[in-house]
């Protein structure tokens, strides 16, 4: 019961995480440094990495 509670609470940790990160790198000042640099910003990249982690951390505490 409490590793489905921990499990639950991590995918949408991680999905809230992936929004989040998807929202930084498709935001205009990371567009604008993207297009001048070619780097994507380290926010994004914890974001959506973390995000993912979490999530599979999660389903994989669910099973």
């Amino acid at each position: 019961m409490n590793n489905k509670i921990i499990g639950i609470v991590l995918i949408v940790t991680g999905i809230a995480l992936i929004i989040w990160g998807y929202n930084i790198y498709d935001a205009i000042g990371s567009q604008l440094s993207r297009s001048l640099s070619g780097d994507i910003s380290i926010k994004a990249w914890v974001g959506m990495i973390g995000g993912a982690i979490a999530f599979l951390a999660g389903v994989s505490k669910i099973k």
